[in-house]
């Protein structure tokens, strides 16, 4: 199969009125799988991932091109609507009565106060209402961003040295994880309204609160809060109930990941460090007493690793079946044969930063390597392909809509 022979998704629509990041990301998700999405920015100055760095000079008194637009504005055509006005209102009805699915990520409440909320759109509609608290309850309207998602959510508790502060991780991760969980439930929901055996006919709200995404994950936390009373705790690298595994430093400055947790795994570790002796130690002779030794096990490890370079270390322990890698940064990453191999990054000819890589689509559908999606729109790209051959306005209609700045 071939990407020719269609995506899953083709033939739906997907108007993403989002801004900054999880509703955009679950558009794009979407689009990715192959639906067409229309993006709505405010004809004032568009999203604000337009400035927001890096950039990437132009040419001119423009102003610089941001990277981050370039990668998460991609695969869509761009239009603007102020939503504001009664009249754009009223067009994003009209526009919105042609698509399949509506990505949003305002404060609950500000669609429903411009009058364009579910209830007044068409009800074959599928929403995606992203926001920080959900919906309802007594922090729906509250303001924040990913970060704030991460602290209610209970990640940021978490990550961090025991010594030291809540960390935040090096991506915004509520942002994207909410995106990606509600692309899956937007889907879901669409099966839902046209499955031939039955469907709804219907659309409906998928309510996906930035927090909650975080919440999910959080594997045995909730449960060992509930049943033993256990709050948990940031534990750095190291696990309380598993080593030994840690992000060791090797001789030459690099750090390797190592994991060796389990019994296989520690006796798979022993023979690459060529001390099996350890196995005969009843101090590590299972994962509980491991654990209850962690520091030293993990000591042990550590100065194995510190005497030699990273490079030796992953090979030796590949060799003898653990898993094990060296940390990439961005570097690494555009320059490895296994990346490039599976088609992992794309060029995307952008006609303002000009050809470069970005993440490819993912994941693969089929065996098939994914193309490098369509280039970031500029601001109101596709207004005229939009507004007159899809929602049926005439070129003066137009006109007076852009000099009246609602569109």
């Amino acid at each position: 199969m071939s990407e020719a022979d269609g995506l899953p998704l083709a033939g739906l629509r997907v108007i993403d009125v989002g801004t900054r990041i999880s509703a955009p990301f679950c558009a794009g998700l979407l689009g990715e799988m192959g639906a067409e999405v229309i993006k709505i920015e405010d004809p004032r100055g568009g999203d604000f991932m337009r400035t927001i760095g890096p950039f990437v000079p132009t040419e001119g008194d423009g102003p610089d091109y941001s990277l981050w637009w370039a990668v998460e504005g991609r695969g869509r055509q761009g239009i603007t609507l102020d939503l504001r006005q009664p009249r754009g209102q009223e067009l994003f009805r009209r526009l919105v009565a042609r698509a399949d699915v509506v990505c949003e990520n305002f404060r609950p409440g500000t669609m429903e106060g411009w009058d364009i909320g579910p209830d007044r759109c068409d009800p074959r509609l599928v929403w995606a209402r992203i926001s920080v608290f959900g919906q309802d309850g007594p922090n729906a309207r509250r303001p924040g961003l990913d970060r704030i998602g991460m602290a209610f959510g209970g990640l940021l508790g978490l990550t961090g040295f025991p010594d030291g502060p809540p960390v935040r991780p090096g991506v915004t991760v509520s942002d994207y994880l909410t995106g990606v969980f509600a692309a899956e439930a937007v889907t879901s929901a669409l099966y839902r309204r046209d499955r031939a055996d039955g469907g709804t006919g219907r659309g409906g709200v998928v309510d996906a609160a930035l927090y909650g995404s975080v919440l999910r994950i959080l594997e045995w936390t909730i449960a060992g809060q509930d049943r033993l009373g256990l709050t948990r705790r940031r534990e750095g690298n190291r696990m309380a109930n598993s080593a030994p595994l840690d992000n060791y430093l090797a001789a030459d400055g690099r750090y390797v990941c190592i994991v060796a947790g389990s019994d296989a795994n520690f006796a798979r570790l022993c023979a690459a460090m060529d001390r099996t002796d350890l196995l005969d130690d009843p101090r590590w002779s299972t994962l509980a007493r491991r654990a209850a030794g962690g520091d030293e096990i993990n000591g042990l490890v550590e100065a194995w690793v510190a005497a030699r370079p990273a490079d030796e270390i992953v090979a030796v322990c590949i060799d003898n079946g653990v898993a094990a890698a060296t940390i990439s940064d961005a570097s690494d990453i555009v320059a490895d044969p296994h990346v490039r191999a599976r088609g992992d990054l794309v060029t995307v000819d952008d006609p303002v930063a000009g050809p470069h890589l970005q993440q490819a689509p993912f994941p693969r559908l089929d065996g098939v390597q994914p193309t490098a999606p369509a280039p970031a729109p500029a601001l109101g790209q596709h207004n005229r392909e939009v507004w007159q051959d899809l929602v049926g306005l005439s070129s003066a209609e137009l006109d007076t809509l852009v000099s009246d700045g609602v569109i």
